[in-house]
């Protein structure tokens, strides 16, 4: 049966961990593990942090997966990497080592895939200012700026339902466009 499972896409998979399966969940964690673990040590290069934060996310993902409602879960793996790996840094209390680590560390690189990542932004972003401007300004709060759908509802005066049809608009437009591979490259920032 894992064999079947592993040809699912990720949301008929999520849909058989919601109803206990788990396989369903085994052929995710197979799935992402290794990219994800891969993901953490680049950013905090400590084999047994990085290996923590991704078992603590699958962990999360296992117990929350009844009430969960994600979209698209590579991205959503990613982002909570990024989320995880935040907290850890911020609960550390840092040494002289540390801190000259971290102003070190550079802003900008100049290689030949930050150049197509540029690239590929430009047209991304061209991609949303197609969108009426009521969905664009919902999809930019939500995806770039990282508010909730009850946080945009509240902003904008309008229901967390029109949030979640605007941003649901937005996405099938993205995804028709530009292909869920990419529009999940775009959302976590960079090509892994």
């Amino acid at each position: 049966m894992k064999t079947t499972l592993s040809n699912l896409c990720d949301s008929e998979l999520q849909q058989y961990v919601k109803e206990g399966s788990n396989q369903a969940f085994e052929v995710i964690f197979d799935r992402y593990w290794k990219r994800l673990f891969a993901y953490a040590f680049k950013i905090y290069n400590d084999e047994k942090i990085a290996e923590d934060i991704v078992q603590e996310i699958f962990i999360s993902l296992w117990e929350k997966s009844n009430e969960a409602n994600i979209l698209n879960l590579e991205a959503y793996l990613i982002k909570s990497v990024k989320y995880k790996i935040a907290n850890h840094i911020r609960d550390l209390k840092f040494n002289p080592v540390h801190i000259e680590i971290l102003h070190n560390i550079p802003y900008t690189f100049k290689t030949e895939k930050d150049l197509e990542y540029k690239e590929f932004e430009r047209d991304i972003f061209n991609e949303i200012r197609k969108l009426p401007p009521k969905c664009q300004e919902v999809f930019m709060l939500s995806r770039f700026e990282d508010y909730s759908s009850a946080e945009i509802a509240e902003q904008l005066d309008i229901s967390v339902r029109t949030v979640e049809k605007h941003i649901s608009n937005a996405l099938k437009h993205l995804k028709a466009t530009i292909g869920t591979y990419h529009l999940a490259v775009l959302i976590t920032g960079m090509f892994l």
